[in-house]
Parts: C-alpha cells; sequence; structure tokens
C-alpha cells in the first residue's frame, strides 16, 4: 500500500456531513437579524425533546456546559461524591469538579463492553454518594436497568454523558432519558454538529427550571422575551453563566438533526462491514460491543490491539498511509491534574483498553473503497509491528 507522508489524510477520522440546506438555514438566520438565543434556538430545542421524547430540552454552548448545568441541577456540592468511569473525555469529570464535588472513578465491564460495570458502582457507593454518573462510550449503552436499581436503592441521582448517543437506544427509550438529566455533544466530530455546542434534556421540571435559569446569568428573563415585549426588566435570582446557544449554531442543528436516522443507520451498517472485514484480515484486533443491547449510534469505531503491539508504532504507520486514527480515551485517572481524586487507583480493564485502543474512521460518507484501505493499512501496519517483536 502507498505511503502518504503529506497532512492530507486519505481517510480522515471523521467527517461532517453538509448539504446545501445548512448554509441555507444559516443565512436564513443572518438575514433575520436576530443572532443571539431566539426563535430558531427554541424551535432546535422543541424538535431535540421530541427526538428524543423528553419533556424538557436546553441548548447550550457544549456539552461541558452541559454537564455543568446538570451536576447544579442535581444539587452537588463540596463533600458529595459521584461515581463515574475513567474511561471518557475529562470533560465528564471536570463538571463534576466544577461543583467542587469529588470523582470517584469505577472500572468498565469487560473487555468487550467498556461502559461502566454497575458492580464495580455499587463497591464504591458510601454515605457522600449523591449520583452516578454513566458515560454511553461511543454510543452503546450502559446497563440502565441495573443502574436505575442502584439508583433507587440507594437514594441515588443518574447523570447520563450521552455525548455520543444521539439516536441510541436501549428497550426502546432514547438515551439520555433514563436519568435524572441527559447531555449530549455536538462538536464538529459528533454524529450531528453545531459546531460547537450541546443540549441538555430531562423530564424533572425542577431540574428543568433550575436549568433554564442557571443557563443565562440566573436572570429571569432574556434578551429575547425583552425583544418581544414580553418582558422589559429582570431580577437575578442565583449566580448562574452564559451558557447559551445562538440562532446560527442552532440553524445548523435543525438541520442537522434530520440526518440523524440516515447517518446512524449507515455508521451500523459500516460497523458492521468492519467486523466481517476484520474476521477475515484482522484476527488480532479485538472490537468490543459485539452483540450489545440496544441500537447504538455507532459513534466511534474503536479497536483493542492486540496485547504487546507497540501502539504508537502502529498509529504512527497508519499516518504514513494516510489513515487517521485516535485514542478514546486516556483513563482520567492517569492524568497528573487527577492524582489527588484517583489516590493511587488501579482499575484493571480500563487501563488495559487505556494501553490499547485504537480509532479507526467511521463517518457516514466513508465508502467500501475507503474501509478497505484502512482495513489494508491495519493488516501491514499490524505485521511489521508483530515482525519486530
Amino acid at each position: 500500500m502507498q505511503q502518504i507522508n503529506s497532512h492530507q489524510w486519505r481517510v480522515p477520522l471523521a467527517e461532517v456531513e453538509f448539504g446545501p440546506e445548512e448554509p441555507a438555514a444559516v443565512l436564513s438566520v443572518l438575514e433575520s437579524r436576530w443572532l443571539s438565543m431566539g426563535a430558531v434556538t427554541q424551535a432546535f430545542e422543541a424538535e431535540f425533546a421530541a427526538f428524543c421524547d423528553a419533556k424538557h430540552a436546553f441548548a447550550v454552548t457544549n456539552a461541558t456546559a452541559g454537564l455543568h448545568l446538570a451536576c447544579l441541577a442535581a444539587g452537588l456540592g463540596p463533600g458529595d461524591e459521584v461515581i463515574l468511569p475513567s474511561l471518557t473525555f475529562v470533560a465528564t469529570a471536570n463538571a463534576i469538579r466544577y461543583t467542587g464535588a469529588t470523582p470517584v472513578f469505577a472500572d468498565i465491564s469487560s473487555l468487550n463492553d467498556w461502559t461502566l460495570s454497575p458492580h464495580e458502582v455499587k463497591a464504591r457507593i458510601t454515605p457522600n454518594t449523591r449520583a452516578i454518573m454513566l458515560m454511553h462510550y461511543g454510543g452503546y449503552a450502559s446497563n440502565m436497568p441495573a443502574f436505575q436499581t442502584l439508583a433507587e436503592r440507594y437514594n441515588l441521582l443518574i447523570i447520563e454523558d450521552a455525548a455520543h448517543a444521539v439516536g441510541s437506544e436501549l428497550e426502546g427509550k432514547q438515551l439520555g432519558t433514563w436519568g435524572h438529566t441527559g447531555c449530549f455533544s455536538f462538536f464538529p466530530n459528533k454524529n450531528m454538529t453545531t459546531a460547537e455546542g450541546g443540549m441538555v434534556v430531562t423530564n424533572d421540571d425542577a431540574a428543568a427550571e433550575k436549568i433554564r435559569v442557571l443557563r443565562s446569568h440566573g436572570m429571569t428573563t432574556l434578551t429575547w422575551d425583552r425583544h418581544r415585549g414580553h418582558a422589559f426588566s429582570y431580577d437575578v435570582v442565583e449566580l448562574g453563566y452564559n451558557y447559551r446557544m445562538d440562532e446560527l449554531r442552532s440553524a445548523l442543528g435543525r438541520v442537522q438533526l434530520t440526518r440523524i436516522p440516515a447517518g446512524n443507520l449507515r455508521r451500523h451498517q459500516l460497523t458492521e462491514q468492519y467486523r466481517q472485514a476484520a474476521a477475515k484480515r484482522l484476527p488480532g484486533i479485538q472490537f468490543p460491543f459485539a452483540d450489545h443491547p440496544g441500537t447504538s449510534a455507532c459513534h466511534l469505531m474503536p479497536a483493542l490491539l492486540p496485547e504487546g503491539t507497540n501502539r504508537a508504532k502502529f498509529m504512527g504507520m497508519m499516518k504514513q498511509y494516510g489513515i487517521q486514527t485516535s485514542i478514546h480515551y486516556p483513563p482520567i485517572h492517569t492524568f497528573s491534574g487527577y492524582r489527588e481524586q484517583a489516590h493511587e487507583l488501579r482499575l484493571p480493564v480500563t487501563e488495559v483498553v487505556g494501553q490499547r485502543e485504537v480509532t479507526l474512521p467511521l463517518y457516514p460518507g466513508l465508502t467500501e473503497e475507503q474501509l478497505n484501505w484502512v482495513i489494508d493499512a491495519a493488516a501491514q501496519a499490524l505485521d511489521a509491528c508483530s515482525s519486530e517483536g
């Protein structure tokens, strides 16, 4: 296979799927002359709530802001503990720390199921535990029935980090709507994008009111309300934040949301093609979530390299072939900034995945030819790595 030494990827890790509708929607907002949060954002929220079958949805600047608001709506503060996976993006844990609460890391279920282990969570529950923050890795469902049982038994709240899971379901119920709150990401590499942005959903009226107020400086009315003549002034009732989404991004989001069913279906088809091709040509690589419950958004194509493989060399060779790869994720408890929270913690399954995981390209526009290039490159890279011993 020909090596490519430029920065032009033959197959990128992810690719934004746009049509003519997206620029038209943004142009329409520009022509309206109203750019901050208003009618378009309200429509986006209503459409997203209907898509998820959630009572309330709030568009926010990014999923991290959404997670922070979810933690505040849960009443978290100093002295409280929240159990979460370490195999996630650091924002999951950061959002807990923003409130003064303490993240408590637990292991994932197995080398096939990289979501949080209910058994490991139960072992870490203390009198200070207030919530469980789940992360639906790659769009694959955490064991929600088991976590609901734990939450009811120990009087805990469930916060779902559903950044990967727009359109994922379990038992016919959308991920993000099982717990107290659910938070989605619209970063450009996600299944839908608003450039930057996110959404918080909840069926809890009290949580919804808290999020609504805290999202915009703790104010009782918005600029949009005053623009329409629905209010003339405002009160500030809490220490709030500037976590609002603007109309331009909401316009993008409304169009992108309509692409989710077809896009997720294509991702599922490509995932199956990867599995079938790898079974024949990459016998040493493990693909997790085989026969996993529910319907996944298939946000990521994670792979577990054979034990002893030099991952850096493997990824370097993939780069030479023009194939972009990534790592999802370096475990949070191994970061220097989390040493105090980790307390020399050991999470055996998480650490194996953290050392051997490589993410391969996956997006709806990926062609069969490109997928074969990825498999060919991976086979050659694996062979080279193993031949060096």
